[in-house]
């Protein structure tokens, strides 16, 4: 054996046995929430227990971070860390997880992201679908899109918020990278067609112009459809899509270009919707919706308690509606609903005869 593979065999002898020890202390870990699980069900029913607590996630994702020393970098350990507890929370309840399907958008992506790879997700045909499961109790949760950096709010989302009773229990924020997509085997140069929803086909315009401007591009209503068309169109030359990553895990294909967004910087952000109420993590956000009469100066009064408090606006939105409230606004804001300063601006809002509905507090986006 030569001296290379020596100090080698050392380092595999100490890796084998980090392995174990990293494999026994998982265990423990998942011991410990079965046990958790036991004494909620013992002190709460198991009809009532809840499970899942966005808080507490929150608090040891950010410690984890805080804590972290490398080589790794902290956001690749919290995400580590984000599976096992997923993992162990299964172990406690398995979660099902309502999103605005089909399979393969980033609505899915946006799941998988903030409740790990062992929640069972469930793709619903439409956002009213999502709601309503979440309201009966046939999913634990549901994640719907609320904003793009590009395109703006979603403005259904809004409006389902005044139908249903139902609490913003998270957030997730999502980086959106668009990858072309074609067959194993399929060079992409040779491609004579491209499948995509009409956003994806916007923001990556610039790119389809200068790498090609005379291959046809086809608009569908999803990416799993740009995808699922790709996979299967034989009929005219070679097909590609463009989609997500989480694409190729649905499909039999690979990614031939990655990141042919025109801006760089896209993102989107989605809420996790529930049936609780949140505990404070130390860094929340508050959702409200906020109905006033159409009048100058409504926008004037409306922010001038805030300003009064000293909270950080992070959202505004405007709609008109028709009726005696003919202005909603949607706002998000730092802090917690059970924080002094936010419980003062409530009352000074309640003062201007505005008619208030809490959508819920929430830990702000770790990861």
């Amino acid at each position: 054996m030569s001296d290379q593979e020596k100090e080698l065999q050392v380092l595999r002898d100490q890796i084998d046995q980090i392995d174990q020890q990293l494999q026994t202390l998982l265990n423990q870990r998942a011991a410990c929430a079965q046990q958790v699980a036991e004494v909620k069900q013992k002190y709460q029913g198991s009809r009532d227990a809840v499970f899942y607590r966005p808080e507490r996630e929150a608090q040891v994702l950010r410690r984890v971070m805080e804590r972290n020393t490398g080589p790794l970098p902290e956001r690749d350990v919290a995400r580590l860390f984000r599976e096992v507890m997923s993992v162990c929370l299964a172990l406690e309840q398995p979660m099902r997880i309502a999103f605005l399907g089909p399979e393969g958008t980033f609505t899915q992506q946006a799941a998988v992201k903030h409740f790990g790879l062992s929640a069972i997700t469930a793709p619903l045909a439409s956002l009213d679908e999502v709601f309503r499961e979440v309201e009966a109790g046939t999913a634990h949760y549901g994640v719907v899109p609320i904003e793009n950096t590009s395109e703006g709010m979603v403005n259904h989302t809004l409006h389902l918020f005044s139908r249903f009773r139902l609490s913003i229990v998270g957030e997730v924020e999502l980086n959106i990278h668009h990858h072309l997509l074609v067959r194993p085997g399929i060079d992409r140069n040779a491609v004579t067609r491209i499948y995509a929803t009409q956003t994806a086909l916007s923001q990556c315009r610039s790119w389809l112009d200068a790498h090609y401007p005379s291959v046809e591009r086809v608009a569908v209503a999803t990416n799993a459809d740009a995808a699922r068309q790709a996979s299967i169109d034989t009929d005219v030359g070679l097909a590609a899509a463009i989609g997500s990553e989480l694409a190729i895990e649905l499909y039999p294909l690979k990614v031939a270009v990655r990141n042919i967004e025109d801006q760089a910087e896209s993102s989107s952000r989605f809420l996790i919707l529930g049936c609780q109420d949140v505990g404070p993590s130390g860094h929340d956000k508050t959702s409200i919706l906020i109905c006033a009469h159409d009048k100058p100066g409504a926008l004037y009064d409306l922010l001038a308690p805030f300003r009064l408090r000293g909270i950080s606006l992070t959202r505004i939105e405007t709609r008109t509606l028709s009726g005696p409230w003919n202005t909603v606004f949607y706002i998000d804001f730092e802090g917690h609903v059970s924080d002094a300063p936010v419980q003062a601006l409530f009352k000074d809002l309640e003062s201007e005869s505005l008619e208030l509905k809490l959508l819920g507090s929430y830990p702000q986006a770790v990861l």
